[in-house]
């Protein structure tokens, strides 16, 4: 399998604030970094194409599991653009990485779908949370994941999401290690914006939601480490629809690669 460099950075220059910018620079391969550091005034989302036969159960499986999976932007069958998302954008070259499964299984990795691409084939762009730690972070809240140059760590919990037709399977949720101050505030403001998933679902209690080593990430990435003055704090993560899609064993499902996000053009809320 091929896959991207998480770590590597610029190969071209390129406005890392400006998001046409950002999707050519990712399209050329000028830019192959985790995306949670570029565009950040603007909204970013997880990816998820299935088949157009399953698309209205997966979208269904979308809203009764909002939280986790709240609903940015659907394509039309086939096409590769979703213009309420973006104008200059191809979701199949544009995100900078991907995950193919079929029947279920991961089978590549490639940094361009296009060639997986086929006319049937229904993009979803779901919240997440890189667009609230931008949010986080104006209000003062420290994430040291982005202070190392990483990002959050996922990890999948025992609790059962809401089935829908094929979907189901458990809550993936995301951490970010915090101060006890940055934590409450983060509540608070997360909180405000359930187009990023909304307030956390747990805070300082990881076997609460059953997970019992938080070195073992999902996907094996992330700040994993706590520091004395630190508490992990969850919130529900995108990337549960990757594991409903994978468990309803689709002949074919694309997702983004893990941090390598969909860069929208649409502006992240101004602060109150």
């Amino acid at each position: 399998m091929s896959h991207p460099d998480a770590r590597a950075g610029v190969a071209g220059a390129f406005d890392p604030a400006d998001p046409v910018a950002v999707r050519r620079a990712i399209r050329e391969r000028r830019f192959t970094g985790f995306t949670n550091l570029v565009a950040r005034t603007v909204v970013q989302g997880n990816l998820v194409a299935v088949p157009a036969d399953y698309a209205d159960a997966f979208e269904a499986y979308c809203r009764a599991n909002a939280q986790a999976l709240p609903l940015l932007g659907r394509s039309a069958p086939g096409e590769r653009t979703i213009p309420s998302l973006a104008q200059d954008m191809d979701i199949a070259r544009d995100t900078g990485g991907y995950m193919i499964f079929r029947d279920g299984e991961l089978v590549d990795t490639p940094v361009d779908a296009s060639g997986a691409w086929r006319d049937d084939l229904v993009a979803f762009v779901l919240g997440c949370s890189f667009s609230f730690e931008a949010l986080l972070q104006r209000h003062g809240v420290r994430l040291r994941h982005l202070d190392e140059g990483n990002v959050s760590a996922m990890y999948v919990t025992d609790r059962d999401t809401t089935p829908v037709g094929p979907f189901a399977g458990k809550l993936v949720v995301s951490m970010r290690a915090l101060r006890p101050a940055d934590a409450i505030k983060a509540t608070i403001l997360s909180a405000r914006y359930p187009a990023f998933h909304g307030a956390p679902v747990s805070l300082g209690l990881p076997g609460d939601l059953g997970i019992e080593d938080l070195e073992k990430s999902y996907g094996g990435h992330g700040l994993t480490r706590l520091k004395p003055d630190e508490v992990p704090v969850f919130w529900a993560c995108g990337a549960t629809g990757q594991i409903a899609a994978r468990a309803a064993r689709l002949p074919l499902c694309i997702t983004h690669y893990k941090a390598h996000m969909v860069v929208t053009d649409l502006p992240l809320p101004k602060e109150d």
